[in-house]
């Protein structure tokens, strides 16, 4: 990774301030949902007007909930004063608080309240010490002529706070923020360039864990800015345009008003992450980015990560990442935290086996279910309680659970999250195995893991920070994470963590977890089935916020899910594919996950025919980018329909739309042999094997058989009601798709055997279709059929049942072409409509979708790169997992002629 994902914590606290590391003021320092709005130069003057008076330097912060002094001497605590602890507020006269709205000389600001918040002195990182009883402070402001105006905002923001309903609390602080942003706009100043072309300008917040920071966003034609409101962290954030490289719509506290910005292609910490009061507004800023981004930037999906991952191009981890990315989880929302699986099972023994099934957890199950005896107590509970039900009181990622894992790095997360306190001693994150076993056993713990459990920073583990994190009751000190006996060290957990989560065993089950969290497992009668059913209020769409009309329930609601947990946004509503794990690696496409050599069922010194034929197709597969046109032979008057060539490669036999087989000799570079059946078109062409009969199959509804050897027609088998559009042949078995909504399957018994002078033809099966058949293929084990159609639909048939395995509408006009992958895990389909298509076998999925700007009337693929012909007479390379064209090599100069349906035939 680019950056460790706790540094988008560090991020939030650090970014933008200045070198001096003095200034320890945080918005952390704020309660959750709390504004800090401006801040004056100013003295905090203690015992005002005695012998004893002392000025400390520093800086008064105005926030919409608290009053908060930082002072220059990191020595002094930073004094936070609740706005609804003050008993008065007004100016300081000459009698103290007494006086206070009377005209005074001083610029004082006289404070009288009752509890305050000591933080940080001597800048140490540790729970805040409280004081209580009446006190009144007082800040004299380097401006005089502010302290009406501060004293103002002060007993208005005081009226807030101490409204007695938090409803009523949040719609007047709310009303405060947008009059001060209405009276604010962006700082056309601060451009990049005084050519900057300004597109749109808005109000929005940015969000870093656990704060959101008011201001104003702007576009230009080059650049996005963000303007915080109070000038804090840093003046501007910029971005350009052009170093954007992903964007995602977000659903921010359930509302769909977050977008996120990413200017890396793997770093799963954005840029920057802004929420909008607006829906139309994040929209039209989303839209605008996109239209800029939309001609060098592939937009990524859930299914072409899925096929990347698949082939074994994303290693789990990053797959991982892709997933939690596009399911709406983000580093910036501790409420919806990237959430990561345990894989490991075994925290007890000296040494980690991952050759052993054992090591691992179940994957299949979420983790409330993993313990039978106390999946049983859920289960009783279950179903003895009105709906809605649920199966689970909490959830498996929370921002308490990622904060639990988090405190080493992020103390001050927790003390925001927590009102300035730690966890109990013996609740923190003190040992592996006591949290995995607390994750099996204990009554209200289903938490799953952080992308931290796979990454390479141990800081997390270790209390490099040296913090007070209290004594246990055996009596020991918190301090570094306990770890397995397995690991050597916090570095020794961290590699063997990543190798667990990269092992075959995880490899072959993590479709199963991911069913469980982002698809079909996820919710309705699936999840139940599952034992995977989480609080309704965890689930996307499980609560309408704006349909709750009383303001109190409507904020209570809201904090309630953000700080219980949430259900990541569904990716997938089928069976999730599981990964391939071949046993060839692909010279073309390494991969730091794929099998080693060492993995090949041929020993090192034996030579493998087939070994040398696969390596020698990879090879020219990593060279398909350098086909140049060889020679050219013109043979026929209209479009070829079909090409087979000889094993031995030196004879090509072609069908055309002009009536005629030909036979073409590769060495003398002439025309043997014309040979017409009918006067209807031939639609393509194969030869048997032992190259001694070639088999076409014509527009008249008859397929014909050809003797090479004798010269003549051999014989003809009139099998369909209408044009035969396509022939496979395999293991004495001919298949044949025909415009009469049908493939046949018929056994042959080939003329050359002895004993046999004409074909046999038994009709095996029939293969039905709602329309007519456009082109068929086979695997290579001859188990499983793809048809498609001219409405657009592609099937995959199970051959040994005759039954239909997926039906899959793929696209929107006739399909040219399809064909199984090398390893028949996946189809890839070409058509009218200028899409290549890939879809799962395994469970119907679509995988990816590719567009051009022309119909692809046939191809070739290895599964990884396609060479397709288009119907202008190119041949487009395609980088079908970077789902962009590679090469165009201009081909044939003539568009093909159309058939006698409109459409256009292979070139």
């Amino acid at each position: 990774m680019a950056r460790n994902m706790h540094q988008a914590f560090a991020g939030a606290t650090l970014v933008g301030e200045t070198q001096d590391r003095r200034q320890r003021f945080s918005l952390l320092l704020l309660n959750l949902e709390e504004y800090y709005f401006e801040q004056h130069t100013a003295n905090h003057v203690q015992h005002k007007g005695s012998r004893y008076e002392r000025k400390i330097r520093g800086s008064l912060k105005i926030c919409s909930k608290s009053v908060i002094f930082e002072p220059d001497a990191i020595s002094q605590p930073i004094i936070k004063i609740p706005l609804r602890d003050c008993i008065k507020i007004g100016k300081h006269g000459e009698n103290g608080a007494n006086r206070h709205f009377t005209k005074a000389v001083s610029g004082g600001i006289s404070l009288i309240f009752s509890q305050v918040y000591f933080i940080k002195e001597h800048n140490i990182v540790a729970p805040y010490k409280i004081e209580r009883g009446t006190m009144e402070y007082v800040f004299e402001l380097d401006v005089s002529g502010k302290v009406e105006d501060v004293v103002e905002t002060l007993l208005q923001l005081h009226r807030a706070s101490c409204l007695d309903k938090l409803g009523d609390q949040t719609a007047m602080i709310t009303a405060i923020l947008q009059s001060r942003l209405a009276r604010t706009s962006f700082d056309k100043n601060r451009f990049q360039s005084v050519s900057e072309k300004l597109h749109m300008e808005c109000k929005a917040e940015m969000v870093t864990p656990l704060v959101t920071n008011p201001g104003h966003v702007c576009i230009t034609d080059t650049n996005l800015y963000f303007q915080p409101l109070n000038g804090y962290p840093k003046p501007m954030v910029q971005i350009t345009l052009h170093d954007v490289r992903r964007i995602y719509k977000r659903r921010h506290g359930l509302m769909p008003l977050g977008l996120e910005v990413f200017c890396t292609e793997d770093d799963p910490c954005s840029d920057v992450y802004l929420k909008f009061y607006e829906r139309q507004d994040r929209d039209d800023l989303y839209f605008y980015i996109a239209t800029y981004l939309e001609h060098h930037v592939a937009e990524r999906t859930a299914e072409g990560c899925t096929l990347q991952w698949q082939r074994g191009l994303l290693s789990n981890y990053q797959y991982l990442l892709h997933l939690n990315t596009l399911a709406d989880r983000s580093c910036n929302d501790l409420s919806q935290y990237p959430v990561f699986p345990w894989v490991v099972g075994d925290y007890s023994s000296s040494e980690l086996d991952l050759s052993n099934p054992g090591t691992f957890r179940d994957l299949s199950k979420p983790v409330g279910a993993l313990n039978k005896e106390r999946l049983e107590r859920l289960l009783t509970r279950y179903r003895e309680m009105p709906e809605p039900k649920f199966m689970y009181g909490s959830h498996y990622s929370s921002p308490g659970y990622v904060l639990f894992y988090l405190v080493r790095i992020a103390p001050e997360y927790m003390l925001c999250l927590q009102n300035g306190r730690f966890d109990n001693a013996d609740r923190m994150f003190n040992s592996i195995a006591e949290t995995w076993k607390n994750c099996l056993d204990g009554a209200t713990d289903f938490k799953e893991l952080i992308p931290e459990f796979y990454g390479d920073d141990v800081s997390f583990l270790v209390n490099s920070l040296k913090l007070d994190l209290g004594k246990r009751q055996g009596g020991q000190m918190v301090d570094d994470v306990e770890l397995p006996p397995w690991a050597r060290s916090p570095e020794d957990f961290l590699q063997k963590s990543r190798d667990a989560l990269e092992s075959d065993y995880v490899s072959e089950h993590l479709h199963e977890w991911i069913d469980l969290v982002f698809g079909c497992k996820q919710k309705g009668r699936n999840a139940v089935g599952a034992h995977n059913v989480f609080h309704p209020l965890t689930y996307e769409g499980g609560v309408n916020l704006n349909s709750i009309e009383d303001p109190d329930e409507k904020v209570a609601m809201l904090t309630q899910i953000l700080e219980f947990g949430q259900t990541p946004k569904q990716l997938f509503v089928t069976p999730h594919p599981r990964r391939i794990t071949p046993k060839f690696k692909s010279l073309s496409q390494p991969s730091s996950y794929s099998a080693s050599t060492a993995d090949s069922p041929v020993s090192p010194g034996e030579e493998s025919f087939e070994d040398l034929t696969e390596e020698s197709r990879t090879l020219a597969w990593s060279n398909i980018t350098r086909l140049r046109p060889h020679e050219q032979h013109k043979i026929h008057k209209e479009a070829v329909t079909g090409i087979a060539v000889s094993r031995s490669g030196s004879s090509v036999f072609t069908t055309s739309q002009d009536s005629t087989l030909k036979m073409f000799s590769k060495e003398s570079k002439m025309l043997q042999r014309s040979i017409s059946f009918s006067n209807m078109a031939l639609s393509s062409c194969l030869l048997l094997p032992g190259d001694a009969t070639v088999v076409s199959s014509s527009w008249d509804n008859n397929v014909y058989f050809y003797s090479i050897a004798f010269g003549r027609r051999q014989d003809t088998l009139m099998g369909h009601d209408d044009a035969v559009s396509k022939i496979c042949w395999h293991d004495n078995r001919l298949y044949s798709a025909s415009w009469d909504s049908t493939v046949k399957v018929w056994s042959g018994v080939p003329a050359e055997m002895p004993g046999s002078r004409r074909h046999q033809f038994d009709l095996l099966a029939e293969l039905e279709h709602d329309v007519g058949v456009d082109t068929i293929s086979l695997n290579a084990a001859s188990t499983l059929l793809v048809s498609g159609t001219k409405e657009g639909t592609v099937t995959i048939w199970d051959l040994t049942a005759a039954a239909i395995l997926h039906q899959i509408p793929c696209h929107s006009g006739t399909v040219c072409d399809t064909a199984f992958s090398p390893d028949s895990r996946h189809v890839l389909s070409a058509g009218e409509d200028g899409c290549l298509n890939v879809v799962d076998v395994q469970t119907g999925m679509l995988m990816s979708s590719m567009t051009s700007d022309e119909p692809q009337r046939c191809f070739l693929w290895d599964g990884n790169s396609v060479l397709a012909g288009s119907q202008s007479g190119e041949l487009l390379v395609w980088d079908l997992l970077g789902g962009k064209i590679r090469e165009r090599i201009q081909g044939h100069t003539e568009e093909p002629q159309k058939r006698r349906d409109g459409s256009s035939p292979a070139p």
